[in-house]
């Protein structure tokens, strides 16, 4: 047994670790596709058709692919929340940004610091691909969620947005 207070048990990170963000594995996907389901039953949508994970992996993984997920790890390193993004072109601009269409994280990994690195990253990614904005929305409902974006600076643009289901012929 460790008797160093400032040394944790071996195995474990110390409490204080800064958070960790990192691109998503192909080993993730389980864990991925869960927080997925957390974050649709948050956002009180239809829950999505079963097989969410054979439809992504090939679109994350796929060596060609354009669709990038950050991962944000507990100190203990446990998978609690995500940032999913890709490229978008504005036309009014005539350039692409870099559209994150999600950031969640689980119930009890918030307030933690967690939200703002996977911020950081989805910023770092955005510079990387040499973009110089990143877009999303969020319910207007979600307060906690237009608190934090404001506390980063973000502007909000009032829209609505819309989704048209289309048959294929």
């Amino acid at each position: 047994m460790n008797t160093t207070p400032d040394v944790p048990p071996e195995g474990e990170a110390p409490a204080d670790a800064a958070p960790v963000v990192r691109p998503a594995r192909p080993e993730d996907l389980p864990r991925l596709v869960e927080l997925v389901h957390e974050h649709v039953a948050y956002e009180r949508a239809d829950p999505r058709p079963p097989g969410l994970a054979d439809r992504l992996g090939p679109q994350l993984f796929a060596p060609d692919a354009r669709l990038w997920v950050l991962l944000a790890e507990t100190p203990d390193g446990t998978v609690a929340g995500y940032a999913a993004c890709s490229t978008e072109f504005a036309f009014w601009d005539g350039r692409h940004y870099l559209h994150m269409d999600c950031l969640y994280l689980a119930e009890d990994a918030r307030g933690h610091g967690l939200g703002a690195a996977l911020m950081t990253g989805v910023a770092a990614l955005a510079a990387e691909l040499g973009l110089n904005r990143v877009e999303w929305q969020t319910p207007e409902w979600n307060e906690g969620a237009v608190r934090f974006y404001d506390r980063l600076g973000a502007t909000a643009r009032p829209k609505r947005r819309y989704a048209w289901p289309v048959q294929a012929p």
